[in-house]
């Protein structure tokens, strides 16, 4: 009787490989996915990914419909600004997770089921919390540009976290020293260089700027 045979691969599947899709778009940005890269990472042909996905776009639009997925969605008739709030919570933990996708969530034309779920049920939040078709539009719509521009700004930093501030920083500084930028000088080293400073508490303090602006 012949052995099992062992570490084959599992099956491919159209999840399967838009999930190897995200990990490589998490490794190495949107402009290391390719067909090809895809292939590699599953340890296929190409031609075995075609059978799934069409095309790069096609990938593209299962790859955020992924994203949306992991957003925790806020449930319906609870209190709306901890629900909005958890959400963008959510929604900024996943965007650090996949920053590639900053800039695509919103971009996609024909959204697929999570997307979709998405929105209706945030939508379904506001609506539930009292807001009015407009002031819906204008809550979702703040919270969002919030929410993606701090995403945005967090990913493009060159520190990460409190502890590397100082080191980044320590060049910049030398160039402050002329004179000419004093209240760069005044904020960097009465504020920003602090012991403990991180500038993701700046998310909570916007997220809740934003929320009792609505809330009144």
């Amino acid at each position: 009787m012949s052995e099992p045979v062992s570490g084959r691969r599992p099956r491919l599947s159209r999840e399967r490989v838009l999930r190897a899709a995200v990990d490589v778009a998490d490794a190495g940005g949107l402009a290391a996915l390719t067909i090809r890269s895809l292939a590699d990472a599953l340890g296929v042909k190409p031609m075995s990914v075609y059978y799934y996905v069409a095309n790069k776009d096609e990938i593209l639009y299962g790859i955020v419909d992924i994203v949306f997925s992991e957003i925790e969605l806020p449930t319906i008739g609870g209190d709306w600004r901890s629900e909005m709030r958890r959400r963008a919570t959510s929604a900024r933990a996943v965007l650090r997770r996949h920053p590639w996708a900053i800039g695509l969530l919103e971009s996609r034309t024909s959204p697929g089921p999570a997307t979709l779920r998405h929105h209706d049920t945030v939508l379904g939040t506001l609506r539930a919390g009292g807001f009015s078709l407009e002031k819906t539009a204008h809550a979702y719509a703040l919270i969002d540009t919030f929410v993606y521009g701090f995403a945005l700004q967090e990913a493009g930093l060159p520190f990460d976290g409190p502890n590397t501030v100082a080191d980044v920083a320590e060049p910049i500084m030398e160039r402050f020293m002329t004179g000419e930028y004093p209240h760069m000088v005044e904020m960097a080293t009465q504020f920003y260089f602090r012991p403990g400073y991180d500038f993701g508490s700046e998310f909570e303090f916007g997220l809740e700027l934003i929320l009792d602006g609505l809330a009144s």
